[in-house]
């Protein structure tokens, strides 16, 4: 039997955690992230100990089934609790208020992905189960099934929709995660009544528009200082040369940047392929050099990158030329992903841009890479908002 008292709550969960940041010092009071704070703890309150019954399988497809699944859905209990839409300008720490509270939920099935992710699985199962049922017609039960079992807590980081496939199977599919009593937490730069905005066969996506509304509290965190680019301002960005001091000041730099919250792998799907980042945390990634250019990887892999993090710090970028030039390749594709996608970019290097690669064939062509390595120390370009 749960004896915590309301004083005990309000010192624990994801207030309690926020309190403890900005006691600290890691964090700045900020009225509109301390009531989006007290909405989540809120929702954490309600969900604790929360754990759903799944649906009941329904063994055969067809009339049948469709009429048991049916009244399965529709006894699902419509008393569970809202979700919550968090909904900001960049840089307002949506990504880190909903990290508190997913650490502090007391959910035994919970997930917490990135949004383009969850639609890349999404796709991947629907795939698989056409696969393997060819006379079956509709894959998002079995797939709401599956993700349901999983978990009965979903927080998606960076909830957008630009994407015809995904934007088609949305409405049905979190229909019945909903009729499955799944809590969605998102955060999304995009208010609900913006997604999808000027695409073609938007019409037919309204309705989704309408079920997140219906499910999920919207909660717009006011604009104000963006907290992520006020990190680095006036802050060196690349360190040179390699070496311990080099790699103290990009310690110090993720610490900063990620607000101290401690780092851990994460994994992202490219086309099928698992791309492991070593280190991640609070929309920050960190990598050594040889981890992201001497490893086979391409233009897809750094635009997840570019897509997915506002930051990235990378240790060890070595002298390049023609006996490296491999490495060199991707380290230029790398960039150009980073900086259309306006990636902060924190450094080690064993020169200054314009002296990485100073000779032989590839040296020309890597001089617009040195230019925008330039570029991306300026205080302009640390002001630039992310593009995702």
């Amino acid at each position: 039997m749960d004896t915590q008292s309301p004083t005990d709550d309000y010192n624990a969960g994801p207030l309690g955690a926020y309190r403890a940041r900005v006691a600290r010092g890691d964090l700045s009071s900020d009225p509109s992230q301390a009531m989006a704070i007290e909405r989540l703890q809120g929702l954490w309150t309600k969900l604790r100990g929360y754990d759903p019954a799944p649906l009941a399988p329904v063994a055969k497809a067809g009339l049948l089934s469709r009429f048991l699944r049916r009244k399965q859905t529709e006894g699902a209990d419509a008393d569970y609790p809202h979700g919550l839409y968090l909904v900001g300008e960049v840089g307002r720490g949506k990504s880190m208020l909903m990290d508190l509270f997913f650490a502090a939920a007391d959910v035994n099935r919970k997930r917490r992905l990135h949004f383009h992710q969850f639609m890349q699985e999404s796709h991947k199962r629907i795939h698989a189960w056409r696969q393997a049922n060819p006379g079956e017609s509709d894959p998002i039960p079995p797939l709401a099934d599956t993700i349901a079992a999983e978990a009965a807590l979903l927080c998606f980081d960076e909830f957008q929709v630009n994407d015809i496939a995904d934007a088609m199977i949305l409405g049905r599919l979190f229909q019945a995660l909903f009729d499955r009593a799944v809590v969605v937490v998102t955060t999304s730069n995009t208010t609900p009544d913006d997604l999808f905005r000027g695409k073609p066969g938007r019409d037919a996506f309204l309705p989704f528009i309408g079920l997140i509304k219906q499910h999920l509290d919207v909660l717009v965190l006011e604009g104000g200082r963006d907290f992520r680019r006020a990190r680095l301002r006036g802050s060196a960005t690349w360190h040179v040369p390699v070496g311990g001091r080099a790699e103290r000041a990009l310690d110090v730099a993720f610490s900063d940047l990620t607000g101290r919250a401690p780092p851990n792998s994460e994994t992202l799907m490219v086309t099928g392929r698992k791309l492991v980042v070593p280190q991640a945390a609070e929309g920050v990634a960190r990598f050594d050099f040889d981890q992201l250019c001497g490893e086979a990887l391409g233009a897809g892999d750094y635009l997840a990158l570019a897509t997915h993090y506002h930051a990235l710090v990378l240790d060890g970028i070595p002298r390049l030329s023609p006996e490296n030039y491999d490495r060199a390749r991707r380290f230029i594709v790398l960039i150009d992903a980073l900086y259309d996608h306006r990636v902060k970019l924190v450094a080690s290097a064993e020169a200054m841009p314009d002296q990485l690669y100073e000779r032989g064939e590839g040296a020309k062509a890597f001089e617009r890479t040195a230019s925008r390595l330039e570029e991306m120390q300026s205080q302009d370009y640390l002001a630039l908002p992310h593009l995702t």
